[in-house]
């Protein structure tokens, strides 16, 4: 895997992060696409535009209602709705991942969530990666879904479609994006063996539970 860069919530950061996911298999050239909060609106990555040779220039700032701030020939993502509506819902959020990433985009055509199987799940907020709804890409439709999926949740698949993976920072946006690919890559390998053993609600509200001590630096609390 090539080495992750350090992102911070601008249009450089953005670019390093587009390369870097596609660089290690996560997104091909043109698919997916990033965004960070910024003031009322947000930065986006543009449509139809090879990462390999994306600039921070062609990085678009659209503002709280989805307008592009300053004039140009070049697109938006087609779905610049999921980030926008995401901003809105969630305050918390402050940067966004979208990918194809391969084993999690084919639990997706199967329209499978990822169930609590592994204790990793619980990073994405609970006891499972919720898979939306199908809805055609870039509609309003799709947004609404993604957004249910999404509810206490930092990541959820799209049906037939991707990845959405949330983060208080852009770090944390791709380094979720990732994990739900390799949680994917795991729970598709347990399935062709037979159906893994699934952790109980009780135990993953537990988990979610230390999670959130490990992300503040705190200690774990003591548990036989």
């Amino acid at each position: 895997m090539v080495k992750r860069k350090k992102f911070i919530q601008n249009s450089r950061s953005i670019v390093d992060a587009a390369k870097f996911l596609g660089n290690n298999n996560i997104n091909g050239p043109k698919s997916g696409n990033i965004s960070v909060r910024k003031g009322l609106g947000f930065l986006i990555t543009p449509s139809g535009i090879d990462y390999e040779s994306i600039t921070a220039k062609e990085i678009l700032n659209l503002d709280q209602k989805g307008n592009v701030t300053k004039l140009t020939d070049i697109q938006p993502s087609s779905e610049w709705r999921i980030h926008r509506d995401v901003y809105i819902a969630r305050p918390e959020i402050n940067a966004i991942v979208h990918t194809h990433s391969v084993k999690a985009t084919a639990l997706s055509c199967l329209g499978i969530e990822i169930p609590s199987f592994h204790y990793m799940v619980a990073i994405a907020g609970g006891n499972n990666v919720r898979c939306a709804r199908y809805a055609t890409f870039g509609t309003q439709r799709l947004s609404k879904y993604a957004l249910k999926a999404l509810e206490n949740r930092y990541a959820c698949l799209l049906s037939n479609h991707g990845v959405i993976a949330l983060g208080k920072s852009l770090e944390n946006a791709v380094d979720l994006a990732i994990e739900i690919e390799l949680l994917a890559a795991q729970y598709l390998s347990a399935l062709t063996i037979a159906n893994p053993n699934i952790l109980s609600k009780k135990e993953m509200e537990k988990i979610v539970k230390r999670f959130k001590f490990y992300k503040e630096g705190k200690s774990l609390p003591n548990e036989e």
